[in-house]
C-alpha cells in the first residue's frame, strides 16, 4: 500500500485505526468530569483564579507522559486543530484565557482544564471499545486524585458544574458512521428509539454541532444514580442496536439496489479524483460515500486508511497544518481538492 506517511502523521491515530465494529464505529470516548474543592467553577472564576487552578493542576502532570499547553499561548489555528482532533471541545476555544490541555503522547488521552469543570479527563479508543477507554480514563483519574483535593459528596457523588454530570461524572460516547440510515431516511426513527433508552445524539464535535460526513456521536444523558458499569453497558447496548440497523440497511442496499449504490459510491470517488474546488462539507459527504463503498466491498479495502485520514485532514485547520500555511476559504477549497486528488492518485 502506497499511503502517504505524511497524511497519516497529520491525522490523529484513532481516525486511521479500525477497532471492534470498525465498519460502523470510528471511536469510543469516555469522559470524566472532576472539580477541585473550595474553588469556583470555571464559569464563575475570574481569569486570575482560572490561571491559579490551571497551575495547580498542571503541576501534578508529568511532562514525560503529556504535552502541556496553555491555550491562550497558542494560535487560534492551533486551538482549532486540537478541536478537530477531538482533543478539546469547541466551547473551550472561544475563550482560552486560563484554560489548558494535557495530551498524552499517543493522543488517545487528553485532560481539559477549566472547560465547564476544572478537569475533563477523556480517553479515546478506535472502534467500539468502551471498556478500554474507561480503563485509561480511570487510571488518569486515580493518578490525579492522589495529588489533588477533588470535590466529592457522599450523597451526590462527584460535584460538577452541570447537574446531569453529578454522580460518577461519567459521559461515554461513540462516534458512528451511518451512511445507510441517512441515505434511506431512517435516522429519525433510530435516534427516537435511542432517546427512549436515555441516550442523546449529537453532531461531529458534540453538543451544538452539526453532523458532517454522516458522522454522529451517541452518548449517555445522565450519570447520577448509576454506576460506571451500568452507564457503559447501556451505551454499548444502544450502539449495538444502531450498528445492527445500519448493517441491515447496508445489506438491503447490496441485495436490492447494488447497481444504484455502486454507481453512487463510484461517482463520489470519481468527483474526489477530479474536482478542482471542494468545500469541507462536500468533501466529507463524498468521502463518507467512498468509505461506505469500501465497507460494502465495492471499492478496494486498501484505500480505507487513506479515506479515513482524508476525512480528518481535509477539515479547515488540519488542511492548513498539512499545507503549512494559513489559507482563505476559497484557497482552502482549491488545496483541499488538490490534496485529495494527489493522495487518491498515489493509491492507484
Amino acid at each position: 500500500m502506497n499511503t502517504n506517511k505524511r497524511i497519516l502523521d497529520t491525522a490523529t491515530p484513532w481516525m486511521i485505526e479500525s477497532g471492534p465494529q470498525g465498519d460502523v464505529v470510528l471511536s469510543s470516548r469516555v469522559r470524566l468530569a472532576r472539580n477541585l474543592k473550595s474553588r469556583p467553577f470555571p464559569a464563575h472564576a475570574n481569569a486570575t483564579e482560572k490561571i491559579k487552578i490551571r497551575q495547580e493542576i498542571m503541576a501534578t502532570l508529568s511532562k514525560d507522559k503529556y504535552n502541556l499547553t496553555n491555550l491562550e499561548e497558542i494560535s487560534s489555528l492551533e486551538r482549532e486543530l486540537m478541536m478537530e482532533g477531538h482533543l478539546i471541545s469547541p466551547q473551550i476555544i472561544t475563550d482560552p484565557t486560563g484554560r489548558g490541555v494535557a495530551v498524552s503522547k499517543d493522543q488517545l488521552l487528553s485532560i481539559m482544564i477549566n472547560e465547564e469543570d476544572h478537569l475533563r479527563i477523556q480517553a479515546i479508543a478506535p472502534g467500539l471499545d468502551l471498556d478500554n477507554a474507561l480503563t485509561k480514563a480511570n487510571e488518569a483519574d486515580d493518578s490525579l486524585e492522589e495529588k489533588l483535593d477533588i470535590a466529592f459528596d457522599e450523597q451526590f457523588g462527584y460535584l460538577t458544574a452541570w447537574p446531569t454530570n453529578l454522580g460518577t461524572g461519567l459521559r461515554v460516547s461513540a462516534m458512528l458512521h451511518l451512511p445507510g440510515l441517512a441515505l434511506t431516511n431512517n435516522l429519525p426513527r433510530i435516534f427516537g428509539a435511542v432517546s427512549q433508552l436515555g441516550m442523546v445524539v449529537r453532531g461531529i464535535y458534540g453538543e451544538g454541532t452539526e453532523a458532517l460526513g454522516n458522522l454522529y456521536q451517541v452518548s449517555n444523558q445522565r450519570s447520577l444514580g448509576r454506576t460506571e458499569d451500568e452507564i457503559v453497558k447501556d451505551l454499548d447496548t444502544a450502539v449495538k442496536h444502531i450498528i445492527g440497523e445500519e448493517r441491515k440497511i447496508r445489506e438491503a442496499l447490496l441485495s436490492k439496489s447494488k447497481n444504484s449504490i455502486e454507481d453512487k459510491v463510484r461517482r463520489s470517488l470519481g468527483v474526489l479524483q477530479e474536482a478542482r474546488l471542494i468545500s469541507t462539507n462536500e468533501a466529507l459527504a463524498l468521502l463518507s460515500d467512498v468509505r461506505l463503498g469500501i465497507d460494502l466491498d465495492l471499492i478496494d479495502k486498501d484505500l480505507k486508511p487513506t479515506i479515513q485520514a482524508l476525512m480528518q485532514i481535509t477539515r479547515p485547520a488540519h488542511l492548513q497544518k498539512f499545507m503549512g500555511n494559513s489559507l482563505e476559504t476559497e484557497v482552502r477549497d482549491y488545496y483541499r481538492a488538490t490534496v485529495i486528488r494527489e493522495e487518491l492518485a498515489k493509491e492507484g
